[in-house]
């Protein structure tokens, strides 16, 4: 079949903070894509808000680099996918792995392969795509390149990868430097060659140019959607076979089967970090198009006289669900920013969120003010909310649940792969941790450098609010990576919160006489003057059980002077938590309430009394 030798189309696929974002960074740089004198930020990939803050990545992007090859060969663009590296953003790691031919799989030269790692790997071998192995950082001091390229060639064994793909270059990085080598270097060295030549040199050997077939009518893929001011609706394609040519009419094959005439009457081809305007793009190309309002992920563009849809694009299911609905607290609408409050707001931003994100769910619940939203994980639901928060929205999340499926008539639940790299004086912490959130350990390995590494099978729900605790047991040194490993018979009652809930019984601002004698009660989540509800959670009770408290009571004045009164007592610092610590600590009768300004936890029966005939039903029942 005849080829196009002027492209290559690569992923680049790894483990969070393994260094792809940064590794682009340098390629961009030393293809002469930013001018000299231009400010370029680190990690230009990663252009959200989010992702900057987070420092991962969310989205997969796309970008091109022109590479002058220094023997004088005609220049070839290399068509980069920078996908994320957190399993929760599965979805996102398919659809780059759809739009290229081969993947550069980046491995930290001191982690080794880690849970993401096997994810993302076994999702490249499946699509049958070559590998480059990039062992990136190994200038560490910690390095051990030799250990981690053989448990990279385990890894590949184990996912049952073929003879071919198991004979892969290896490239030994330092992408923060810019520079690679063929050669391995020491441990804690940085690589002979000053830049990426060698790098770049690999990825045109090992790379297959696109293939296409000599008047084949057209197919352009849809495997990403933008949007733009000016231009509406952007659909990122991969053109499979044909040319596609600005103001050209072609057939739009929707993902229900129905075809219709459309005009492209925008194309755009990425340079760098832009896109310009094209007349023209051909097999191998990744285009972005506009002038389809209603285009979504995994619709074809074909050739009107002979449309021949592409397969749509299939991801895993989802394992993880929660309830997002309308803020229904006494304090709705009352914070500066949040003016986003109904229910039809809430469901077009979420049926929004469905149009870009493939492995995501909305389904409708008994109530018409909430649906249940379902993911891949606990982070991209907690994504999601953040998003919505930040853009105004005031809203009502329940305690994160696992997705069942039945299966030869039993239930079955999703279960992950749990990695821990910890201190050892910590194992006989982290081993009773995970006991209790039913895991069983199916390795451990000591490297002898004082730390050793734990793999567990746990059920996903037994994870939800894990990493709080770990950190706290481990002193915040351990490291924990999980990632969807299968389904398997459910487990029984988990128990994974021991703390009961100190719960406001009535309205009003808290005041710092009422906090001094709780205090010792358990861990306060308000400071004074902060307005609170009945049935808000205001704190962590240190026993089992929920205990509803006064927290807005006043001290008595008097005219007679105590003996004690220049005597102060200390109001300790209230436990400040972030939405996703929120999340975790919420119980199943428990719910978050997010708005632009705050973040609260509540019962989601406000009323005590009711609460307490709930219970005495549940309990005689």
């Amino acid at each position: 079949m005849p080829t196009r030798n002027d492209i290559r189309n690569v992923a680049i696929v790894a483990h969070v903070d393994h260094g792809k974002t940064t590794l682009v960074d340098a390629m961009l740089r030393q293809a002469g894509a930013f001018a000299a004198h231009q400010q370029v930020d680190e990690r230009v990939m990663d252009s959200g808000d989010l992702e900057r803050e987070k420092g991962i990545t969310i989205l997969a992007k796309n970008t091109a680099v022109q590479y002058h090859p220094k023997d004088g060969g005609a220049p070839v663009t290399i068509n980069i996918i920078d996908t994320p590296g957190h399993a929760d953003f599965g979805g996102e790691v398919e659809r780059g792995l759809s739009m290229v031919d081969a993947v550069v799989l980046l491995v930290d030269a001191s982690e080794g392969p880690l849970p993401q790692t096997r994810f993302v790997l076994r999702k490249a071998l499946a699509a049958k795509l070559p590998v480059i192995l990039c062992i990136n950082k190994v200038d560490r001091p910690d390095a051990r390149i030799a250990e981690v390229v053989d448990e990279t060639y385990e890894l590949f064994m184990d996912l049952d990868a073929t003879e071919d793909q198991i004979e892969f270059p290896i490239v030994y990085a330092c992408a923060r430097d810019g520079r690679a080598s063929l050669e391995r270097p020491a441990n804690g060295a940085v690589p002979d060659s000053p830049d990426l030549e060698p790098f770049f040199r690999t990825l045109l050997e090992t790379v297959p140019a696109p293939t296409y077939e000599e008047g084949a009518p057209l197919q352009a893929h849809v495997t990403n959607l933008d949007a733009s001011n000016f231009l509406g609706r952007i659909a990122l394609c991969r053109v499979h076979q044909g040319t596609i040519r600005k103001g050209q009419q072609v057939a739009w094959c929707r993902h229900d089967g129905t075809i219709e005439r459309v005009k492209i009457t925008e194309l755009l081809m990425t340079e760098a970090l832009d896109r310009k305007p094209a007349e023209q793009a051909g097999p191998g190309d990744i285009i972005a198009i506009a002038g389809i309002p209603d285009i979504m992920i995994g619709d074809t563009l074909a050739d009107p006289d002979d449309p021949r849809p592409l397969p749509l694009i299939t991801v895993d299911e989802p394992a993880i669900s929660m309830t997002i609905g309308t803020n229904t607290s006494p304090l709705v609408g009352r914070g500066k920013r949040g003016t986003k409050v109904t229910a039809r707001l809430v469901k077009d931003r979420l049926d929004k969120e469905l149009v870009g994100n493939v492995s995501m769910r909305v389904l409708p619940t008994d109530r018409p003010d909430a649906w249940e939203v379902q993911g891949r994980g606990e982070l991209a639901l907690a994504i999601l909310v953040e998003q919505m928060r930040r853009e105004d929205y005031e809203l009502t999340v329940g305690k994160p649940q696992v997705v069942t499926r039945e299966i030869d008539g039993k239930v079955h639940e999703p279960v992950e792969r749990l990695t821990v790299d910890a201190p050892e004086e910590y194992l006989g912490a982290i081993t009773q941790l995970l006991a209790v959130r039913k895991g069983r350990m199916e390795t451990m390995t000591n490297h002898g450098t004082g730390w050793i590494r734990m793999e567990f099978l746990v059920p996903s729900r037994g994870l939800i609010g894990f990493r709080t605790e770990f950190l706290t047991e481990t002193r915040g040194t351990g490291i924990a990576h999980h990632v969807f490993e299968g389904y398997e018979p459910w487990f029984g009652e988990l128990r994974t919160r021991p703390s009961g809930s100190l719960v406001a019984d009535r309205a009003g601002a808290v005041t710092g006489f009422a906090m001094i004698n709780l205090q010792e009660r358990g861990t306060l989540f308000v400071e004074p003057a902060t307005e609170v509800y009945e049935g808000m959670i205001v704190g962590e009770n240190s026993r089992a059980d929920d205990m509803d408290v006064n927290i807005t009571k006043e001290k008595k004045l008097t005219n007679m002077r105590s003996s004690t009164a220049d005597e102060t007592e200390k109001i300790i610092p209230p436990r400040k938590l972030s939405l996703e610590q929120a999340l975790e600590f919420c119980r199943e009768d428990e719910c978050v309430e997010v708005t632009p300004d705050t973040v609260r936890i509540r019962k989601v029966v406000l009323n005590a009394a009711e609460r307490a005939r709930k219970r005495s039903r549940a309990t005689k029942g």
